[in-house]
């Protein structure tokens, strides 16, 4: 989402208690998510701001000049989290990683990750970092089995987040989660995330409504027994995943 529709979508959710948004150079709504966030009259320390640097610009002329123009964008000193969205098309992870942690290093992020690592890449940025990442954030939900990379990243100590958490609206094809939702007074959608959430993995969502983002936010008052989320597992046989090397280059060779 772009211009006056992001503004207003990221007011209404400060409004309903949102303190963390995701961003991206590649999503070209950083100005918007800034301007949103400054105009919320809240402190801009009670926010936790997350962008991640394009592919394309992962190289020693472009990074540090691009996450400059970030925080521009952002109006910001420093962000949050800083994130490298992509890998890079031949595999070789260590030069971006040694950007991302000069970018550390000149004050320019608090936190630093990666997005759509592989386990093995993430053996390979702790090495680089001298740390875990931040976090891994990848496509994450019921209809993909991700147990590899998710166990995978735990055994390293490294956080998982998800993106495409309702896997753009396909989980809602299925009823079982619906008919889940009826138990506990609870939409498809907070059932799904709160599925992730009991996962171990922090939830990026999205949406332009405003009953969409209240909903999205009233997820703490009930937890999936083990039984319903044992079901909800079952559906990772559908092996549905939303990106891939068709519809993106950068994409790696997935766990």
């Amino acid at each position: 989402m772009a211009g006056s529709e992001a503004r207003k979508a990221i007011a209404t959710a400060v409004e309903v208690g949102y303190r963390a948004f995701d961003t991206a150079q590649w999503y070209g709504n950083e100005v918007e998510t800034g301007l949103a966030i400054a105009e919320a009259g809240i402190p801009l320390s009670d926010f936790l701001i997350t962008t991640k640097v394009h592919p394309e610009r992962m190289n020693a002329k472009s990074f540090i000049p691009s996450v400059r123009q970030s925080l521009s964008n952002l109006g910001v000193d420093c962000v949050d989290v800083l994130l490298l969205h992509w890998p890079p098309i031949d595999g070789d992870v260590v030069p971006s990683l040694k950007l991302l942690l000069e970018a550390k290093e000149l004050g320019l992020a608090r936190h630093i990750g990666v997005s759509n690592y592989t386990v093995a890449m993430l053996k390979t940025a702790i090495d680089v970092l001298g740390e875990p990442p931040v976090t891994n954030q990848v496509e994450f939900h019921p209809l993909l089995d991700q147990s590899r990379l998710l166990n995978g990243a735990s055994d390293l100590g490294v956080p998982v987040s998800s993106y495409c958490s309702v896997a753009r609206g396909r989980v809602f094809e299925f009823p079982e989660i619906s008919e889940i939702g009826v138990k506990y007074g609870k939409l498809a959608a907070q059932v799904v995330l709160k599925w992730i959430l009991q996962k171990g993995v922090s939830l990026n969502t999205m949406s332009t409504k405003s009953k969409n983002i209240r909903a999205n936010f009233d997820i703490m008052n009930f937890e999936l027994s083990n039984v319903d989320v044992a079901r909800i597992d079952a559906l990772n046989a559908t092996n549905y995943r939303i990106v891939g090397k068709t519809d993106n280059a950068f994409v790696p060779e997935w766990d």
